[in-house]
């Protein structure tokens, strides 16, 4: 099974031809294959888990709308059709369908998983960026 790699590029968005910001947290799938990706944030002083978006392969979604407010958010992927994933070391409850789940502590006595979740730092940036790619990883500040 090959491992998925992550490149992770930060990005303003600004809208085509009018100049104003977008401001999202968004994900591109640059692999051939559709992806499940989850994301873990903190909110009101509260940690939150959410998935399943799936993103096709070639293609980019916007997970977050608006103005992000945190300067830290967690994602986990996994390629749905040829097995790789895309983790790290901060381990945070997802489960096996669609779910929005409060808490990261004690994953499995509430019947979720324990999955482990890359650090994306934005900086305090109002947008965000990741790109999912089968090899390398990389990242770089926004523009």
């Amino acid at each position: 099974m090959r491992k998925a790699r992550v490149l992770i590029l930060a990005n303003l968005l600004f809208a085509a031809g009018a100049g104003a910001a977008l401001a999202d947290f968004r994900v591109c799938n640059d692999t051939k294959s559709m992806v499940g990706v989850a994301l873990g944030y903190s909110e009101s002083s509260k940690w939150i888990t959410e998935g399943w978006w799936q993103i096709p392969g070639e293609t980019c979604a916007s997970l977050l709308e608006g103005d992000l407010n945190s300067q830290y958010y967690y994602v986990y992927a996994e390629d749905a059709e040829r097995g790789g994933q895309w983790r790290g070391d901060v381990f945070m409850c997802t489960a096996d369908r669609e779910f929005k789940i409060e808490g990261i502590q004690d994953c499995f006595t509430r019947g979720y998983n324990k999955t482990g979740f890359f650090e994306i730092n934005t900086g305090k940036r109002d947008s965000w960026l990741v790109r999912l790619t089968e090899t390398g990883q990389t990242s770089s500040a926004g523009e």
